[in-house]
């Protein structure tokens, strides 16, 4: 498409294959935008595209994502508020017309697979490292591993007998944000071996809040999160929403490229003769490529799968 339509706090730019989502910097941005800066997003990780009145003179063009599609999505697990909402343009009600004309654009772009479930993370998460302040502590992550390390004016008599925690990403399984801007808010490590993980033969995902009620999700253990060594608890001004939810979901992305490593490594070539899609061979073999920098395929494994790949082309 190559247009570009600006909105309020963003600015959408329609390339051949993707939607380029940049975001202003301003006093009234949300912070989680300024934060994100901005986002680029595959048509092939949305599911559908709605315009519908907003608030005070405006319409709001929504660019809905597929579930799965987005780490940042699957970690904030429905408690983003429509403001923060990064696939929602504000635009005056004036260019209603200009925003229907995008919006059945896109919808013309989406693929088959718009209805289903995506099978792995097609938006990049936001890069580490990163860092933030929560109450009993400072969370870090620099892409390999997470750590937490205790603040001795509020982490609990618990947490300072563990001592300061680091969690190899390739040990957990799952990712618990609990938005700041609820009732105790908190970030929780779910770690390998636990009931209904990747290990117990689940998917390995991100996993939503505590139920109103406070009973703990079943695949994490029943340790109070001021308790637990592995969570880092929120609090006025502490963990908010721009910092710690960027930090999920870049952890979640982290975790669910290293739990696939195996699949990627063994997959084995197609028979019959049946062509694949060159785009999707040249992203598989650029994936492996970046699994085989990062050390976790071998030189073996990593010329054995690219030339079964390109022998799929």
């Amino acid at each position: 498409m190559g247009d570009v339509l600006a909105g309020i706090h963003a600015t959408w730019e329609f390339d051949t294959d993707s939607l380029l989502i940049r975001f202003e910097r301003g006093i009234r941005t949300p912070r989680l935008f300024q934060s994100l800066r901005e986002r680029r997003i595959p048509y092939a990780a949305l599911s559908s595209v709605t315009l519908t009145p907003g608030r005070r003179g405006t319409v709001v063009l929504h660019a809905v994502p597929r579930p799965g599609a987005d780490p940042l999505l699957e970690a904030a697990a429905g408690q983003l508020k429509d403001s923060c909402d990064p696939y929602r343009l504000v635009l005056p009600a004036e260019r209603e017309t200009l925003a229907e004309y995008y919006a059945d654009e896109l919808r013309a772009l989406l693929g088959p697979d718009a209805a289903k479930h995506a099978d792995r993370f097609l938006v990049a998460a936001p890069e580490a490292p990163m860092n933030f302040k929560a109450y009993d502590g400072r969370a870090g992550f620099d892409g390999v591993r997470v750590s937490f390390r205790w603040s001795w004016t509020g982490a609990s008599s618990a947490k300072w007998k563990a001592g300061d925690q680091t969690f190899p990403v390739a040990d957990l399984s799952g990712v618990q944000w609990r938005s700041p801007e609820a009732l105790e808010g908190y970030l929780r490590l779910v770690k390998r071996g636990t009931a209904g993980d990747a290990d117990e033969g689940g998917p390995v995902h991100a996993l939503g809040p505590d139920t109103a009620q406070g009973a703990p999700h079943p695949a994490v253990p029943h340790i109070p999160v001021d308790q637990d060594p592995a969570a880092v608890v929120f609090g006025l001004g502490y963990g908010p929403v721009h910092e710690s939810l960027p930090f999920a979901a870049a952890v979640l992305e982290s975790v669910r490229r290293t739990q696939s490593v195996p699949v990627a490594a063994a997959a084995p070539a197609p028979v019959g003769g049946v062509r694949r899609d060159p785009a999707d061979i040249a992203e598989r073999i650029r994936h492996l490529g970046e699994l085989h920098q990062a050390g976790l395929v071998t030189d073996d494994e990593y010329s054995v799968k690219k030339a079964q790949l390109l022998a799929e082309l």
